[in-house]
């Protein structure tokens, strides 16, 4: 990747405006869109959907499958650099970009988060460094490796290697025989077993490192899912203890260096009880790419995570970020523009609006919606950042904000 800077609101080598563009035109796209369009940038979104929330908002929306050659040769024609928001974006298509275009993250990096396997691989590769390793795991890819299995590893988690987000593609065995089951029932595809550990709570952590090897790190973020989907997340001093951060920090700053990795990176963390009274940290996994924990960087920080895609894409200076307020980012799910007992019928008739009126009242309220056309049970929709002088009064606005939205505390 070149180091030569793409400044903003220059002319490229083209002739044209600096434009970055970015495979996949979700919410995640579209928060990208709006930092390098705030800071000058021209952008081109390639994604199937007419209505890709990312698309609509571009300069550029180049509609075409992520695999298309000649959607991939307009994007190409179009960017300077060239960025993703998901991680299943199509391997060959990244490394198509990347023989022609500066493209971060890079297609091996992606490889490696797009499977468990390689993943696990990894995390263990980098635990020396940090001390930090993964949950006890086997992978599972043949019936020879099933028969394997050490019978510590149950009870446990089964995994599929690929295409797992968000709970799916998982299921929790007690016996060999669950396991085989499973397995059965997952298509017999690449799996990974992990032990089931006695889990305390989660956090993760944002690291942004650029073209030149520079590493920065946001705040460690402390996570509550609900049915295997971030629900809320915490962060302010006293959130994640002291120890457990620097240790979360020092290895995700691993994991990024020894896969020489450029752009923003998550990693997730389990908190576990570590038997004798205390709480140990575990790696769980990676997205390369902004996170929905990272949002509170938005309205929380001098610089969102957002804008550091930006500058790790562009080879632009990376300050280290500064948190200003303690912060709580709330996930807004399709289910709130429903009635509670609403029947599938009349949820696809009779959509409410949630009282944004009341809740944007609360001092250090700040909505992003990302513009989706129809709201479905479980489709992420938005987010709410709160932000406060202390970590008293967020936590306080923060429980008036679940109360008015019928969400659990």
């Amino acid at each position: 990747m070149s180091l030569k800077p793409l400044l903003p609101g220059a002319l490229s080598d083209r002739g044209q405006q600096m434009t970055l563009g970015v495979m996949g035109g979700g919410q995640l796209g579209r928060m990208f869109v709006q930092a390098a369009q705030a800071m000058g940038y021209f952008t081109a979104v390639l994604d199937p959907d007419p209505a890709s929330p990312a698309g609509l908002i571009s300069h550029f929306h180049i509609q075409t499958a992520y695999d298309d050659e000649q959607g991939l040769a307009q994007l190409m024609q179009r960017c300077d650099a060239i960025t993703t928001e998901f991680e299943n974006v199509p391997a060959p298509a990244l490394v198509t970009l990347g023989a022609h275009r500066p493209v971060a993250p890079s297609a091996p990096c992606v490889a490696v988060a797009q499977d468990r396997i390689k993943e696990k691989a990894h995390f263990l590769a980098c635990a020396p460094v940090s001390g930090v390793y993964p949950a006890p795991y086997a992978a599972i890819e043949s019936d020879e490796l099933l028969a394997a299995v050490p019978a510590d590893l149950l009870p446990g988690i089964l995994k599929t290697a690929r295409m797992g987000y968000d709970g799916k593609g998982q299921m929790r065995v007690s016996t060999r025989e669950e396991l085989a089951s499973a397995w059965e029932q997952l298509g017999r595809v690449p799996c990974v077993l992990e032990k089931m550990l006695p889990l305390q709570s989660e956090c993760s952590v944002i690291v942004a490192r650029g073209t030149n090897g520079q590493v920065v790190s946001f705040p460690v973020q402390a996570n509550t899912h609900r049915d295997g989907i971030l629900a809320t997340t915490e962060v302010y001093e006293g959130a994640v203890p002291a120890d457990l951060a620097e240790r979360a920090q020092a290895s995700t700053v691993a994991i990024a260096n020894h896969l020489h990795y450029v752009g923003v990176l998550c990693v997730e963390y389990f908190v576990v009880d570590n038997g004798t009274g205390g709480q140990d940290l575990v790696v769980n996994e990676m997205a390369p790419r902004p996170h929905n924990s990272g949002h509170y960087t938005q309205n929380a920080c001098d610089m969102s995570q957002f804008e550091a895609q930006v500058r790790t894409l562009a080879g632009l200076p990376l300050p280290q970020p500064r948190q200003h307020s303690p912060a709580i980012m709330v996930n807004l799910l399709g289910d709130l523009w429903f009635e509670p007992n609403a029947t599938h019928a009349e949820r696809s008739e009779r959509a409410v609006t949630p009282p944004w009126t009341q809740v944007l009242a609360l001092p250090g309220t700040h909505l992003h919606l990302y513009g989706k056309l129809s709201a479905r049970p479980g489709r992420k929709m938005g987010h709410l950042n709160i932000t406060a002088p202390t970590v008293a009064q967020v936590r306080e606005t923060a429980a008036q904000v679940l109360q008015l939205l019928g969400l659990r505390t």
